[in-house]
């Protein structure tokens, strides 16, 4: 298992799920480098991963960062960006492309570069992805492009469970519901608000809070028999 003075590289810890997520870690102990749109001196650094080749120089950045070290990959950064069918080719393209890009393809080229980090040194590691329940029931009619984004991260992480346990090498995701961030309160505003919840057994979205504590888990204390799992974090909107 991971220890409490592991080293601990997040994306997407700006605000929300990532920054709880980064307090909680600090908490239990361990040396946690974020990421957001802006570096900083202390604990994060700053990167736009809709770039293509971003995330070879960020993932360069937090080992520099974490002394040549790092135990545990939390993939967090993510957009929601609405797109209509009724959009222009142009428009959905790049919409598309943007949402796979930061969602999916940065995710797994920073998987990449733990799955050989892990490897060279031969001590294993733990990757823990931020995925939705969007993955395993889909999403609205303007964000086919999330969830597929999502589901594809889901089964990324599967294969590296699969393809890396041997190594000690292990991969774990969460799927959270709506979560009480500001994405997630603009979103229930436009959709009604008390009729969305009301679709939600528990009457209430999650609190990042409770995400990152799973995260936390995870990322610490998930026994190795675990790898692979999904966890899902929903109120039972989604019971699978």
């Amino acid at each position: 298992m991971a220890t409490p003075q592991s080293h601990i590289f997040v994306t997407g810890t700006t605000r929300g799920i990532g920054a709880a997520i980064l307090q909680q870690l600090k908490d239990k102990g361990a040396r946690v480098i974020g990421h957001g749109t802006r570096s900083d001196a202390l604990e994060q650094i700053g990167a736009d991963l809709s770039v293509a080749g971003a995330a070879e120089h960020l993932w360069q950045q937090a080992l520099e960062r974490l002394d040549g070290r790092i135990d545990v990959l939390v993939n967090n950064a993510g957009i929601y960006e609405p797109v209509s069918i009724g959009e222009s080719p142009e428009v959905w393209a790049r919409i598309w492309q943007r949402t796979l890009q930061i969602n999916l393809q940065a995710a797994a080229d920073l998987c990449r570069f733990a799955v050989s980090h892990f490897r060279a040194r031969a001590g294993g590691g733990r990757i823990v992805n931020v995925a939705s329940r969007a993955a395993h029931r889909g999403d609205s009619p303007e964000h086919w492009h999330y969830a597929a984004s999502k589901a594809g991260l889901l089964a990324v992480t599967k294969s590296i469970a699969r393809g890396f346990a041997a190594e000690e090498i292990y991969a774990y995701a969460v799927a959270p519901g709506f979560t009480m961030t500001g994405m997630a309160e603009d979103y229930l505003a436009s959709r009604g608000g008390e009729k969305l919840l009301a679709e939600i057994p528990l009457r209430r979205v999650a609190t990042t809070d409770e995400v990152a504590n799973v995260v936390t888990y995870l990322a610490l204390n998930a026994p190795p028999s675990m790898t692979g799992a999904v966890l899902d974090i929903n109120g039972a909107s989604y019971v699978r």
